[in-house]
């Protein structure tokens, strides 16, 4: 996914351990290209610019067990990346290590351009979180290891929300919409009580899957859209409802800027990837003055009763087919990714690519919430057309139809399933 960092979490006063970065017995290097070389590792500029000594380790791991190993880095601005690989891969120069946002995967696993690897060679595999295991398989085989993630969280100003007698963040889904109502009746028609804009189709298929519903399912090896099934029809109306009480602004926006609104003291509360309310906190944005010390996280509660399950972003590590080494690879993979670099990852306010660490960060009251929200999660169907429904924005223009009175959910459903169904089984 192409996204900022998750620093805004708020992990705080951790350190980063580095020294045992890369250790235990899996990924020893049994398989093709076991006796390369040199190995070269394309990460974007997030591990340059924040964890460069993860980086380090990983290296130092490797080279320990193959001495006088090259291994070369290459960084890449994540709008720029794709392009140069796409060319790359093209080639016989092949890079043997490649970061990828988890979004980005299945195009290139449908294509064939990245080897199979085994799950068993990996530390914490058995305990991947469910989204981003999901992000590295295609058709039963894995294609690449979850790298670390970031969720989704409410955050909304303690301020306005003590102005209307409330003093404490819902954590039930009927506690949170009487809070608004009493929000926007204080505020006046033209706030916005929930910033949300209406083609986010991340926060409206969270409403989908938490009534039970699914933007497609797979039965005997085909994907068929189910929009507009009833548990999926019931998410979208609540989604619906949630655009039409509290929404007060454009209804054709999608949340590319929403950091940028919330700055502006227009709203009382944004459903937004976890570094969005302090991204909206920062002296350049806040345009209040009063954000810094008035915002609060809390895990978005569902109407279903449950938490609402989020989208996970967050970035994937894969092994081009055309790679010579990819045993050596595979292990670089590990050591970057194992145990210790996982707590490195985690000391710099990501979330770890598995069950076990997160369950860590809910002990701790500074990353409770973020750990908390992401234990329920959802990805996008892993079908082969899935990056043409994408491109086509079905979502968005379904949900801009429904925002803005257009069609009827159902209406806007059923058309949006049958786009879907034309191209979701196409390579």
């Amino acid at each position: 996914m192409k996204r900022k960092l998750t620093a805004a979490i708020g992990i705080a006063g951790m350190m980063v351990s580095v020294a045992a970065c890369g250790g235990g017995s899996k990924a020893e290097g049994s398989g093709q290209g076991a006796d390369a070389k040199e190995l070269t590792v394309w990460l974007t500029v997030d591990a340059q610019n924040n964890w460069p000594e993860l980086v380090k380790a990983a290296d130092a791991a490797v080279k320990k067990k193959h001495p006088g190993i090259t291994i070369k880095h290459e960084y890449y601005g994540w709008p720029d990346k794709n392009t140069k690989l796409d060319a790359v891969l093209a080639t016989d120069k092949a890079p043997d290590v490649v970061e990828m946002g988890n979004t980005e995967m299945l195009g290139y696993m449908v294509k064939g351009a990245f080897a199979p690897l085994e799950p068993s060679e990996f530390d914490n595999a058995d305990a991947w979180l469910d989204g981003l295991k999901a992000s590295v398989t295609y058709e039963g085989k894995t294609y690449g290891v979850p790298y670390y993630a970031g969720g989704r969280v409410a955050n909304w100003r303690k301020d306005i929300a003590k102005q209307s007698g409330v003093t404490s963040p819902p954590t039930t889904y009927d506690e949170l919409t009487t809070a608004l109502d009493k929000i926007q009746k204080e505020q006046g028609g033209k706030f916005n009580a929930w910033y949300q804009p209406t083609r986010d189709w991340y926060a409206a298929m969270s409403f989908v899957y938490d009534a039970g519903g699914a933007i497609a399912k797979e039965e005997g090896g085909q994907w068929k859209a189910t929009l507009s099934s009833p548990e999926s029809v019931k998410g979208l109306e609540e989604f619906k409802n949630v655009v039409d009480t509290y929404m007060n602004g454009d209804k054709t926006k999608d949340e590319s800027d929403r950091y940028i609104v919330y700055g502006q003291g227009k709203s009382a509360m944004i459903f937004a990837a976890a570094w969005e309310g302090a991204t909206a906190a920062d002296p350049k944005n806040d345009k209040t003055g009063k954000l810094k010390d008035n915002l609060e996280n809390f895990v978005m509660p569902g109407p279903s009763g449950k938490n609402m399950p989020v989208f996970l972003g967050g970035s994937d590590l894969a092994v081009p087919v055309k790679s010579d080494a990819q045993a050596v690879a595979a292990e670089w993979i590990n050591a970057f990714t194992g145990p210790s670099g996982q707590k490195g990852l985690m000391a710099k306010g990501n979330l770890p690519n598995n069950k076990t660490d997160l369950a860590t960060l809910k002990s701790d009251p500074a990353t409770a919430v973020p750990a908390t929200a992401a234990e329920s999660n959802w990805f996008v169907p892993m079908a082969p057309g899935w990056g043409q429904v994408e491109k086509a924005q079905i979502l968005q223009t379904m949900l801009q139809n429904i925002g803005t009175g257009k069609q009827s959910v159902e209406a806007a459903a059923k058309e949006a399933d049958a786009a879907i169904d034309k191209v979701i089984n196409t390579k």
